[in-house]
């Protein structure tokens, strides 16, 4: 027993002689070295140094070479380890100094980060701000870790990768340009088989459906076609060469869905395989063997999600699955649109271990709206990284100004890199950090809006408005208390003008909330809602907000709209109130409120939800009946255009006027041209009679474009119009 507690006393004060390692001490004035022996290293090296000196007031020589480490210096080199894989490190102050020992790509840098971040304090949270504490020594605990990412690859969004380097390298992240050759990251067949080159003189190489081909720079191949592999071959040969060291492209489908070829060879291919991915994987195996020391990246993304039943991807096709139609309220497993997904995942992961996921944290159509999905990022990654999934990408936008933009891209870096990490300390450590004594109010918010979004039983979606959740997570009661946390969090950080700038920044998208929903309400509060206007507008202007929506529509430009399209007018419109009846019937949900949607006075949005009705592929007519004979000088009707919903504008929309409902005056047409451009419009059609008119029944003839066009993501299949307040004067 004696000997035994010897031999514990020897090992305790073993253990303490590493239990501190000091690399900066005696208020600064003493201190070690930082070694560096290749570019890697050197590449950490002066991130340590950079860091320490800010911390300590002190600088660390970095030194070059292979020179004898001492006590308290920091030794920076590869890792000779297997058991440190890609970006993965090992730290140790075992031997008396820090000991970083990175492996291939980034592991040395992410080594020192981590140093720098878990076990001094330092942190990184959005664009140029960070954070770093103050110290006269610097020392560090007893460290022996390896860490190795749970991905081999991640990729997210946020503003602050494109104008702060180091933010990119603290959050360690990727980008495609850093894998994939010549820049091809998804929707790729436009650009290795450009039909402004192929289209006219090769119809053969794109898709048949419909009963006939479709060329066009949305449009898919032919993948059965021999020319079609050949030369999409050669231009991938000549794509590698041209970039050495690239081993990666990705070969993928244009967006879009159901636009895949249906001739007989494809289909039979697709039809033996069970799935439209069938003939997808098959071309891709035929490039994989081609170049067998390549990597070929490919999408199961809409109609080609689920895999095929018989054939197997090659070791070198890469799956970037996409779960862009699920639902975001909860986990992947919570609903029948995640449940869909899984079924798809567990069927790649069954037949592959070399699987991208494209996660989707974003509402495309509102990305100031505000977007709760913190509590399901963890299980869902966890899932992705249970099901042989190695690179991610979580699409959030981040945009400046956008909803948690800062905290979002904090979180999904973390998780992507350590799946298992404390959410809700990972959380916490964010809010405390980057809002400082706004934090309590800031944490309650997401908090409570969380809740109150699963309490709702509302479907979180991409395409989302915030209109849709007046009732739930946006109800006026909930509404009020959100604007109370955020009164007290900047109050609690007045005297602060960086924290203050942070805090009202976060608080956009609450304020966009309440505008969307106030425009969709009969009475409105004009002066209230007209300086709400001017805070938002001011604000956004203020801390940089350049789009409200993927379609880059701008906040300002959002804000004139609002004072000319929803604030009350005097109401001149002779058709206010007035029955309209249609030459097609409404389909749901647009029927229960086509009787009056269009005249009564309320405009609707960008995201269709609300006050629009529509019509997919057909012409349609409609007479509005005023109850008596008014003299009408003039008639307008208004449109949407978001092509993003695969809405575009009619071809022509024609007026003309009666007394009696059956003799009609000469048609008055008015033609609209076509319009490729991405940002959400609304299109006011304005038709001025020649003479002031006697007239009871106004006609309203729509010519809708009904196909979209070649070079809509939507190619060959139907599209949509969509109409609001006709106004007659």
């Amino acid at each position: 027993m004696n000997r035994l507690l010897v031999s514990i006393a020897a090992g305790v004060m073993c253990l303490a002689g590493f239990a501190q390692t000091t690399l900066i001490g005696d208020g600064g004035k003493r201190h070690g070295r930082i070694l560096v022996n290749d570019s890697s290293s050197y590449e950490a090296g002066v991130l340590m140094q950079d860091f320490l000196t800010r911390m300590s007031g002190r600088e660390m020589p970095l030194v070059s070479g292979d020179a004898k480490p001492r006590k308290g210096d920091v030794v920076i080199r590869r890792s000779q380890d297997a058991a440190v894989k890609e970006d993965g490190f090992h730290l140790t102050t075992a031997p008396g100094y820090l000991l970083i020992e990175g492996g291939e790509g980034s592991g040395s840098l992410y080594g020192a980060i981590t140093v720098l971040e878990r076990y001094l304090g330092c942190n990184y949270w959005g664009e140029n701000e960070y954070t770093v504490p103050v110290k006269r020594e610097v020392k560090l605990p007893y460290i022996n870790v390896v860490e190795n990412p749970a991905f081999r690859y991640r990729q997210s969004q946020n503003y602050a990768l494109a104008t702060d380097p180091m933010y990119r390298k603290w959050m360690r992240l990727e980008e495609p340009k850093d894998e994939f050759a010549g820049g091809l990251w998804v929707h790729t067949f436009d650009k290795l088989l450009p039909s402004a080159v192929y289209g006219e003189k090769h119809p053969e190489y794109y898709a048949y459906f419909g009963g006939k081909r479709h060329p066009g720079k949305a449009s898919q191949w032919c993948l059965s076609n021999e020319e079609v592999f050949e030369t999409v071959a050669q231009r991938i040969d000549s794509i590698f060469k041209a970039n050495p060291g690239k081993n990666m492209i990705s070969v993928s489908q244009n967006d879009g869905n159901y636009t895949n070829c249906t001739c007989p060879e494809c289909k039979a291919t697709d039809d033996y395989e069970g799935a439209l991915s069938g003939s997808v994987i098959r071309f891709l195996n035929k490039l994989a063997d081609r170049f067998p020391d390549k990597q070929f990246s490919t999408l199961a993304y809409l109609y080609t999600m689920h895999p095929p039943k018989h054939v197997k991807p090659r070791k070198n096709v890469n799956i970037m699955l996409c779960d862009i139609d699920c639902y975001r309220e909860v986990p992947l497993d919570g609903n029948e649109s995640g449940r869909d997904f899984l079924k798809a995942l567990h069927g790649w992961s069954a037949i592959s271990d070399n699987i991208f996921v494209w996660d989707y944290g974003i509402n495309f159509d509102g990305t100031s709206t505000p977007f709760p999905n913190f509590h399901i990022i963890q299980p869902n990654i966890q899932t992705f990284r249970d099901n042989n999934v190695k690179m991610h990408f979580s699409q959030i936008a981040g945009f400046r100004g956008g909803d948690m933009s800062e905290l979002r891209t904090w979180m999904v870096s973390k998780l992507m890199w350590n799946p298992d990490a404390d959410a809700d300390s990972l959380m916490r450590t964010f809010v405390e950090g980057y809002y400082g004594p706004a934090a309590p109010y800031i944490y309650k918010y997401l908090q409570l809006q969380e809740g109150a979004l699963l309490g709702s039983r509302t479907p979180l979606w991409i395409y989302d408005s915030p209109v849709t959740h007046k009732d739930g997570m946006l109800n006026p009661v909930l509404r009020k208390k959100y604007n109370e946390l955020f009164d007290k969090a900047e109050r609690a950080v007045a005297g602060d003008s960086t924290l203050l700038s942070r805090v009202q920044r976060s608080r956009l998208s609450l304020q966009y909330s309440e505008l969307e929903i106030a425009r969709t309400e009969p009475e409105k509060d004009v002066a209230d809602l007209s300086a709400k206007l001017d805070t938002f507008e001011t604000r956004s202007v203020r801390y940089g907000l350049a789009t409200v929506n993927e379609r880059n529509n701008s906040p300002v430009d959002y804000c004139h709209l609002y004072r000319e399209r929803y604030l009350p007018k005097p109401n001149a419109n002779i058709a206010a109130g007035a029955k309209v009846e249609f030459s097609e019937p409404l389909r749901a949900p647009y029927d229960k409120i086509g009787d009056r949607a269009l005249t009564d006075g309320l405009f609707g949005g960008a995201t269709y939800k609300d006050s629009w009705i529509g019509w997919e592929g057909m012409d349609v007519s409609m007479v509005i009946d005023l109850g008596e004979v008014k003299t009408v000088n003039s008639i307008d009707a208004d449109f949407l255009h978001q092509l993003g919903a695969w809405i575009l504008l009619p071809k022509a929309v024609t007026y003309s006027v009666s007394e009696d409902g059956v003799n009609y005056s000469a048609p008055m047409r008015n033609d609209l041209a076509e319009d490729s451009s991405p940002q959400v419009k609304f299109v006011n059609v304005k038709q001025t009679l020649p003479q002031p008119t006697r007239a009871r029944y106004i006609k309203v003839e729509v010519e809708g474009t009904k196909q979209c066009p070649h070079w809509h993501y939507g190619v060959g299949n139907p599209c949509w119009f969509f109409m609001d307040e006709v106004t007659v004067l």
